[in-house]
Parts: C-alpha cells; sequence; structure tokens
C-alpha cells in the first residue's frame, strides 16, 4: 500500500510540473478561458491530492517499536538501565521479533520447514530466548550469537528455501540444492538450542544451589544430631 501511496505522488508530481511547465510557456494564452480554468483546477486538485497521499503515506508507517510503557520502563530502570541503553535493548529486540515472525511465516510455508521445527524446536526456542531477555535485558550480551548470526541466518536461509522450493520445474540440481539447505537450516536450529543454554546456563547453577540446600536441609532433618 505504501509503495502505491508512493507512485501516486511521482505520478501527479510529473503531471502538476507538466502543467505548470504549459502555464510558463503561454501554452494556455490560445486557448478558451474555460480550458485554462480547467487546466488550474486539475492543476490545484493534483498538488492536494499529492499533499493527501503523503500525509496517509506517513501515517500508515510502522511504528519502530512499540510506545515505552511506565511499567516496562520501570523494568528496565530497576535493572539498572539508562536511556541509552534502554533504547538500544528496544532496538534489538524489536529486531529480533519481526526476524521470529519472519520465520515463523516461512516455516509454515514447507513441510519439511516444518518438520526440522518439529525436531530441533527452533521457533519454540526462539521465543523463549526473546521471553528470557525480555525479563532480564542484562543478559543481553549472552545471545549476541542468537541475534546478530543464527536468527538472521535462518531467517534468510528459509526465505531462499522457498524461493527455490516454489520453482515450477525442478532437476537434479534443484532437489540437491534444497536438500543441502535442510541440513545447513539444520544445523544452524541447532546452534539456536546451544544459544538457549547458554543464556539460561546460569539458572540452572542457580537450581543446582537451590536443590544441594534442600537436599542438606532434608537430610538435617531427617538425621538431626543428638
Amino acid at each position: 500500500m505504501k509503495n502505491i501511496f508512493r507512485w501516486f505522488q511521482h505520478l501527479f508530481s510529473v503531471i502538476a510540473l507538466l502543467f505548470l511547465i504549459l502555464f510558463v510557456i503561454g501554452f494556455t494564452n490560445s486557448a478558451p478561458p474555460e480550458r485554462n480554468i480547467a487546466l488550474a483546477l486539475f492543476f490545484l486538485g493534483a498538488v492536494i491530492l499529492r499533499r493527501y497521499l503523503k500525509i496517509r503515506a506517513l501515517r500508515s508507517e510502522p511504528a519502530a517499536f512499540p510506545k515505552l510503557t511506565s511499567s516496562k520502563e520501570e523494568h528496565y530502570r530497576a535493572c539498572g538501565m539508562n536511556e541509552s541503553e534502554i533504547e538500544f535493548f528496544r532496538k534489538t529486540m524489536a529486531s529480533a521479533k519481526e526476524q521470529i515472525t519472519a520465520l515463523e511465516n516461512n516455516v509454515q510455508q514447507a513441510n519439511k520447514l516444518k518438520a526440522i521445527n518439529l525436531r530441533t524446536e527452533m521457533l519454540p526456542l526462539s521465543k523463549k530466548i526473546f521471553k528470557e531477555l525480555v525479563q532480564d535485558p542484562l543478559r543481553l550480551h549472552l545471545a549476541n550469537h542468537f541475534l546478530y548470526t543464527h536468527l538472521p541466518n535462518l531467517v534468510d536461509l528459509t526465505a531462499k528455501y522457498l524461493e527455490i522450493n516454489e520453482h515450477s520445474l525442478k532437476n537434479k540440481e534443484t532437489f540437491a540444492k534444497l536438500e543441502e539447505s535442510e541440513q545447513i537450516i539444520e544445523q544452524l536450529a541447532g546452534l539456536i538450542q546451544r544459544d538457549y543454554q547458554t543464556l539460561t546456563q546460569d539458572e540452572l547453577e542457580d537450581m543446582d544451589v537451590e536443590l544441594e540446600v534442600a537436599k542438606s536441609n532434608l537430610e538435617s532433618k531427617e538425621h538431626p544430631q543428638s
């Protein structure tokens, strides 16, 4: 829709400019008054319509990311983040959310990609990583590989896979390329699993400590010192 608006803007800009040139060189001096009035009105209408379409296009522009709510701002502040860190984090997460959505759309368009997702849980794990980061923004650095390499590569590869898979005529080379792409996508999905493990490693270690403390407490109650 935005491209259509821009196309109309350019079209009417050219038309308006053309009629302006005609007026300047005196083309309409020899024309009937009614024609001059019609051309003037058309020129004015083109300018107004161009302005209207420009406003509509600007209003249709999606926001870079949602408005920061007071509760989220309090959460970020409680984590010790300043304004620049909050802005960087929100832009990073907005990009990640867009990529996860794109990956999900790609996966739904091919059975082989659905099968890979079922085996590796690349989509559920990607969403879990996103959720973990939202809950604890200070762990953003632990997800560098996921955010800047693994997730973007998965989106690109699945998109290219769909392009090849949509070829109406497939030959031996096409099927070989699809199979190779499936293998690489599955390997990348395996890296998403490692990304999730890296991100949650501290939580697992904390759980181990808590379990050890709980076991120690249970043992002391079962075998009280005399």
